[in-house]
């Protein structure tokens, strides 16, 4: 079966909530807020991050000129070439 493993982006402005996610949420991920604000969910069997949730988000870049940093590791593979 094939899995959805797209980047999906969506900025709430009226909440100021930025939500991504790789493929489609899981209701069995498990979520743990990792820094101030900041919400990673994980698949609990593999224990891989499958998306993560920045409050206030519009306000994270303005505490400091060099914005912030996300506690995750990326690894970013194409899924077509040009």
């Amino acid at each position: 079966m094939h899995k959805n493993k797209n980047l999906n982006l969506y900025y709430d402005k009226e909440a100021d909530v930025l939500y991504f996610s790789k493929g489609i949420p899981s209701a069995k991920d498990t979520s743990d807020e990792v820094d101030d604000e900041i919400v990673i969910r994980k698949n609990p069997k593999t224990k891989e991050v499958t998306g993560f949730t920045i409050l206030n988000f519009s306000q994270k870049g303005k505490k400091s000129t060099k914005g912030f940093k996300l506690p995750i590791e990326v690894n970013l593979r194409p899924t077509f070439y040009p």
